[in-house]
């Protein structure tokens, strides 16, 4: 499975929701970075990481699937007896 189908494929309700929260820091993060006033340079760099956390956390959580096709029972079990 490539990753533009990993993206368009269904993604679980549990991830949705972190998906959702990881944007909702990466904006916090983006507000604070972009303020308009002088802030202390302690708030500018939480800033930067609630950007950095929240950009990871949605894009991994858009490519978890919830296709049981990825890794079927009998692939697994071949890869184990490669091993």
């Amino acid at each position: 499975m490539n990753i533009v189908k990993r993206v368009k494929a269904p993604t679980p309700k549990f991830f949705k929701v972190l998906r959702n929260i990881g944007l909702a820091l990466a904006a916090v993060g983006g507000t604070i970075m972009a303020a308009p006033i002088a802030l202390p340079a302690v708030l500018g760099s939480i800033g930067g990481y609630l950007t950095v956390v929240g950009g990871v956390l949605s894009a991994v959580s858009q490519i978890t699937t919830s296709h049981d096709d990825v890794l079927r029972p009998s692939t697994v079990e071949a890869a184990d007896s490669k091993v």
